[in-house]
């Protein structure tokens, strides 16, 4: 392989995982306010697979590309070293472990790869005692659990707080953030994935295959949804007077009824519902890295990691990921970290 290529996940056109392929690509070259990384790990996401194939078809409207892909590389999530720095990057310097998350709106993907450049606003130093693959697990699942939690969601110490998909990527550092933050946590997820939850610091669990949360009877001042599977107005049952309830992933369908929907049912209540957004996503990014640094290295957090799967693999951990049987995570280890 030549000193200036890189090995890479690329594609060329929506389509479902068999658009995929593996090439040497140009190694990039930090922008003045990037960081080159070197890849040690990376992790898959919904969003990735969803991207992949423009489902739905607005995502090609929202800067994706209309006819063709705009980015070539996905991958949001990764762990390495840092190699070089941009002109006016000072945070990090070459050698530093870091992690970070390349998604939209402070990125633009790139992690199945060898090396990526990220700005220096989405990535933080990695803690010591986690791993590369712990460290690729934690940034987008991760901060999109806390910003929802903290953010829209409000969460305040003694709160009684329902978590939907408990047992995802989402789901697991959010019944532990929320843990961490004094809330009373009830996570709902499936039967075999009940003494995971349980075992993340969850003090009530409900199987959704055999009991509807909704109508359970119990109050909570937060709800945390990252399925989906319901309509947001059955959730305005059990939801205590002036609660919130915060959708943060799950079927595009529910999250533009959601932010259809929402307004309105605000409005005629004064429970709150919305959707997280990419305005609580871009603000304070660094910040919010820095304290998931800190509920990581605290051992608060403990990301939670399904499977492995080498770069090559990058299809097949997409598929797996698209089946919605993940329990946490998915990573995709280099393979000179095997």
């Amino acid at each position: 392989m030549e000193a200036y290529a890189m090995r890479a996940i690329v594609r060329n056109r929506y389509g479902s995982a068999e658009v995929l392929r593996i090439e040497e690509v140009p190694k990039p070259v930090p922008k003045d306010d990037e960081v080159l990384v070197k890849v040690h790990a990376a992790s898959v996401n919904p969003a990735d697979w969803r991207v992949m194939r423009a489902d739905p078809f607005l995502i090609r409207l929202m800067g994706m590309g209309l006819l063709r892909p705009k980015h070539s590389i996905l991958g949001a999530d990764f762990a390495g070293r840092v190699e070089a720095t941009g002109a006016s990057a000072t945070q990090f310097q070459p050698g530093d472990e870091v992690f970070g998350d390349l998604s939209p709106p402070q990125g633009e993907w790139g992690g199945f790869a060898e090396y990526v450049c990220a700005r220096e606003t989405a990535v933080a130093l990695k803690p010591s005692g986690l791993t590369f693959e712990q460290g690729a697990a934690a940034a987008l699942a991760g901060l999109t659990a806390l910003q929802g939690l903290r953010d829209p969601g409000r969460i305040q110490p003694g709160q009684r707080v329902l978590i939907n998909g408990a047992s995802g990527g989402v789901g697991t550092f959010a019944v532990q953030i929320a843990k961490s933050f004094g809330a009373e946590v009830t996570g709902v997820c499936s039967t075999r994935n009940l003494d995971l939850v349980r075992s993340l610091g969850a003090g009530h669990v409900i199987d959704y295959t055999q009991e509807d949360c909704t109508r359970s009877g119990q109050l909570y001042d937060l709800i945390i949804d990252a399925a989906a599977y319901r309509s947001v107005s059955d959730y305005k049952r059990i939801l205590s007077p002036h609660g919130i309830y915060v959708l943060v992933g799950g079927a595009p369908a529910r999250l533009f009824q959601a932010l259809l929907l929402a307004p309105w049912i605000s409005m005629t209540a004064k429970k709150r519902f919305c959707a997280l957004q990419s305005s609580w996503r871009a603000k304070a990014n660094a910040d919010s890295l820095v304290l998931l640094k800190e509920l990581l290295e605290s051992g608060k957090v403990v990301p939670v990691i399904d499977q492995r799967y080498t770069l090559e693999q990058v299809p097949e951990a997409i598929r797996y990921v698209e089946t919605g049987r993940a329990r946490g995570k998915v990573v995709i280890t280099m393979e000179d970290d095997i």
